[in-house]
């Protein structure tokens, strides 16, 4: 391809939009970025957005969406409930929308009306739930991508259930860095640091989530108690969860499900080893576009293990990698592979 693909990043204020802008300036296949925001019309980038102020792009302003010109591909991080109501006057201008938020995740009216109601009143055809390890070259106009701490938990689970390995109830705990909150987070520094607290213990949305898509995915549907904590660092994810095997069931035949379920699987890594530090760990994956997950077995107890960064893999890279898939690049192209360390 000669011509460089345009893009609109909307909502580029956030810290997944503002991820998103910049995993975009490095992508060689990617040209103009066109970045809205409603609050910061009018500002430079990287007056917004500190952290992108030595790119180019940090020189360029944020504009209105309905500004929004004629693009490629529309990535849209606004927040819950923005999106349907300008869905189809960004659709009109892009051939695809990648939307980054919760809108269309679900499926059942009243978790849409429980979980996410400024969301209700649908569009005029389905939008698929695109995770793209599990799924093909994707072609709807309109495609939605799970929530960070929902994409670790599929990626831990999803291997047992698709081998059929494991009994329905499940354990998650699932703990996220203050970034997972938003800009928009009340909750002071001095109560946030050197602290680990619930979050949610029961009824995070994510849940319904989860047992969504491992049903189309596996034809499973676990019987999850998903509760969620908040961490003292800015990024990332580690889930741990947790069951028990179905009779005659070993953990050789867990390793082979996780190395089948993944061998083709470029961003996902099957952690392991004889110590603590083989398995998956934050360090590891913050600032990657990488998902390490990492099973141990003892007797008919299973416990799965997995570590995401949530602003990339669990959002702006994965939408970069699915842009990749829809273009055909080399899903890698533009991807951070590696973590900071220490």
């Amino acid at each position: 391809m000669n011509e460089r693909i345009s893009v609109a990043v909307l909502g580029g204020s956030g810290f997944i939009g503002a991820e998103l802008i910049r995993l975009l300036a490095a992508h060689p296949q990617v040209g103009p970025t066109f970045v809205s925001s409603a609050k910061n019309a009018g500002q430079r980038v990287g007056q917004v957005v500190p952290g992108l102020r030595n790119l180019p792009i940090g020189g360029h302003h944020m504009r209105k969406l309905d500004e929004m010109p004629t693009v490629d591909v529309a990535f849209a991080c606004l927040p819950n409930g923005v999106l349907p109501s300008v869905l189809d006057e960004v659709s009109d201008r892009a051939s695809v929308v990648i939307n980054l938020a919760g809108d269309y995740r679900l499926r059942e009216p009243d978790q849409v009306e429980r979980h996410y109601p400024a969301s209700a009143g649908g569009w005029r055809q389905p939008i698929p739930y695109y995770i793209p390890e599990f799924a093909p070259k994707p072609t709807a106009p309109v495609l939605n991508l799970p929530g960070c701490m929902a994409a670790a938990t599929i990626y831990a689970l999803y291997p047992l259930y698709q081998a059929d390995l494991a009994t329905e109830d499940v354990v998650v705990d699932a703990k996220s860095g203050s970034s997972g909150s938003g800009t928009g987070s009340v909750e002071h520094p001095a109560v946030r640091d050197g602290n680990v607290r619930v979050h949610r213990l029961h009824g995070h949305r994510h849940a319904p989530e989860v047992r969504q898509a491992l049903t189309d995915l596996t034809g499973r549907a676990p019987q999850l108690q998903f509760s969620t904590f908040s961490l003292p660092v800015a990024r990332g994810v580690m889930v741990s969860a947790y069951g028990r095997l179905k009779p005659g069931v070993d953990g050789s035949d867990v390793r082979r499900a996780f190395a089948r379920a993944y061998a083709d699987a470029p961003f996902v890594r099957v952690a392991g080893g004889r110590t603590p530090m083989g398995m998956p760990m934050l360090k590891t994956v913050v600032g990657a576009n990488v998902a390490e997950v990492g099973a141990a077995v003892a007797g008919d107890r299973w416990v799965v293990v997995s570590a995401l960064d949530n602003l990339i893999k669990g959002g702006a890279g994965q939408a970069v990698q699915t842009l990749n898939r829809i273009y055909g690049f080399d899903e890698r192209l533009g991807l951070p592979e590696a973590g900071g360390w220490p």
